[in-house]
């Protein structure tokens, strides 16, 4: 019955080597003594099958049943052949007692050496008996090996000893390790668990940092984390810039600082979107500002990207030269991707939330325009026309004619008033563009437009520039296109409007509103949109639709000159990221 075991037994290999020394040394006794010859070498034969057999199971690390004792067994067999074939005491190779020794001293150490000697020491005297030899010289060799049983006795309790030493460090060597990897694991597990069941942008960020340093030295105990030398960081793009998002021993100052991302090791590992390992970070251009970092001698940046997305840096560095070792980069690497997913989920939901907020401002912002328009169009409309029938009914009394001429103000304040409020139905639900689609109903507001306010309006849009527009994004233009066009007629007083929609390239349409009036200082109005200040609130509106519809909005405008609002459209996800990546690089 044998058995595979995980490790070997290095006892049996050190029997298997002492076993092949010693029959080297057999057959160059037989050799000097010219007695290699069938008949007395059989046994040595038998002897090297059997150790190839040893060899062939120490190798796959298989055992046999009572695997040490039928060693010695097999050894006092084979070697007791041998001694009795090769001429006993007289042979050239009177020693071959050794083997089965050794063989018990390194099984059973000193008790198995002695016993070994003492039955072997009884053969070699029955044999010098039997043989009619000389009896005294075979009592000297059995005295002899019975001596070196108790000497290969004690060494080999030495020898196992030694071993069972070095045997019981690799096991705790590797149980460490085994638990140092079973840590790391708990700590990906912990770090994936966390990250999955948060949408908190502030508790992924320092769930980040905080499992990536457990990760990185397991073996700590919970009160040495506060004195462990690593520095960490999760940077973030925010309005272009590199911000610190968390961080690990940075200072105040530190937390203030922010990074363009164009030189040293942020702009390498930003341009090739791969992790970067570096050492003396005091000297980069834009880290060696950082105070925490002087004293580090050792770093790896790893960039938080998903796909054309570039959301950051996730930064660590240390005052051990050689301390980002490849297994520690290689966790890193595992816990920087965990993150990029959780960054990119938390961006998401914030995303969600800032939108929801937004759309209620937006929502908010239309009821008041909407207040706006009644107040300052139909309603002073309806007051004119109250006063001006109150004025015509005492004018028929006194002066019917010019009662009359009254009356026919009044119908065209009537039908004016008609046609504000038809536009103004209009614009808040063109059905016209559900029916006919965006170019149909970009025309027919600019109709009403001459028709309603005079304003003229030309309309250039090329049909293939439509026909590829989800109506939802149909919608979101036309109303881009609504507030251009009102921002002209009330604040820029445009003699004439131009609207130009077509395809610039594969994927991408650009919608134009270009006016000939009073234009404005774009910088100065982009500072009040910060600020949603009233005489920004066009801009804020043309942002947030450009948004809506996963466009960039570029306006160029300086005073006297008009103003050209630019919008440029990806009709597919590819070109989403093609328009917006450019934008990056730009």
């Amino acid at each position: 019955m044998m058995k595979r075991f995980e490790t070997p037994y290095m006892a049996d290999w050190f029997a298997i080597s002492l076993r092949w020394i010693m029959l080297v040394g057999l057959i160059v006794s037989l050799g000097l003594g010219q007695s290699l010859d069938a008949v007395s070498t059989w046994p040595l034969g038998l002897l090297i099958v059997w150790n190839l057999g040893m060899t062939a199971l120490a190798g796959l690390n298989i055992r046999t049943q009572y695997h040490r004792r039928l060693n010695i067994l097999v050894d006092l067999i084979l070697t007791g052949a041998f001694f009795w074939v090769q001429g006993g005491i007289r042979g050239p190779a009177f020693w071959a007692g050794l083997l089965p020794i050794l063989t018990g001293s390194i099984y059973f150490e000193f008790v198995g050496a002695f016993i070994t000697a003492v039955l072997f020491s009884g053969f070699v005297i029955y044999t010098g008996s039997r043989g009619g030899e000389n009896l005294s010289l075979s009592m000297v060799i059995a005295g002899i090996l019975s001596a070196l049983g108790i000497l290969f006795g004690f060494l080999g309790r030495r020898l196992m000893d030694h071993m069972r030493q070095n045997r019981a460090l690799w096991v705790d060597a590797e149980e460490k390790k085994r638990a140092i990897q079973n840590e790391r694991m708990r700590a990906i597990y912990e770090l994936t668990s966390t990250l999955s069941s948060t949408l908190s942008y502030r508790r992924v960020l320092d769930s980040v940092l905080d499992m990536s340093a457990s990760a990185l030295n397991p073996n700590l105990e919970p009160e040495q984390t506060t004195s462990d030398p690593l520095v960490g960081a999760v940077m973030l793009f925010n309005a272009g810039k590199l911000r610190i998002g968390s961080a690990r021993r940075f200072t105040n100052a530190d937390m203030r600082i922010t990074f363009d991302g164009s030189e040293g090791i942020l702009k390498k590992a930003l341009d090739e979107g791969e992790p970067v390992k570096f050492k003396d970070v005091g000297y980069d251009q834009e880290l060696g500002r950082v105070v925490a970092l002087r004293n580090c001698t050792s770093g790896y940046a790893f960039p938080l990207r998903s796909g054309f997305n570039m959301y950051g840096v996730l930064l660590f560095a240390h005052p051990e030269p050689d301390y980002f070792t490849t297994e520690r980069t290689n966790l890193l690497d595992i816990l920087g991707r965990q993150a990029v997913i959780a960054i990119q989920n938390a961006r998401l939901y914030q995303d969600l939330v800032e939108e929801k907020e937004r759309l209620a401002d937006v929502y908010e912002e239309a009821r008041k325009k909407l207040a706006r328009d009644l107040h300052d169009g139909p309603t002073q409309s309806v007051a004119a026309m109250a006063m001006r029938l109150n004025i015509s009914r005492r004018m028929l009394a006194k002066d019917p004619k010019s009662a009359n001429d009254e009356l026919v103000k009044l119908e065209e304040l009537a039908h004016r008033t008609t046609k504000e409020i038809r536009h103004m139905l209009f614009t808040l639900r063109p059905l016209i563009l559900e029916s006919q689609g965006l170019a149909a109903a970009i025309q027919s507001m600019a109709d009403k437009m001459m028709e309603t306010f005079s304003q003229r309006v030309v309309v250039e849009i090329e049909e293939r520039s439509t026909q590829q527009l989800e109506m939802g994004k149909q919608g979101v233009i036309f109303y881009i296109i609504e507030e251009a066009i009102n921002n002209a007629r009330k604040h820029a007083a445009a003699e004439a409007i131009t609207v130009r929609m077509r395809q610039v390239e594969t994927g991408i349409v650009l919608l134009e509103i270009q006016d000939n009036g009073a234009g404005f200082d774009v910088k100065t109005v982009t500072q009040d949109y910060d600020k949603r200040s009233s005489s920004s609130l066009g801009m804020v509106n043309l942002r947030e639709r450009a948004e809506l519809v996963n466009g960039l909005l570029n306006i160029e405008s300086e005073p006297g000159r008009g103003t050209n609002v630019q919008v440029y459209i990806p009709l597919t996800e590819e070109a989403a990221d093609r328009l917006h990546h450019a934008r990056r690089k730009a």
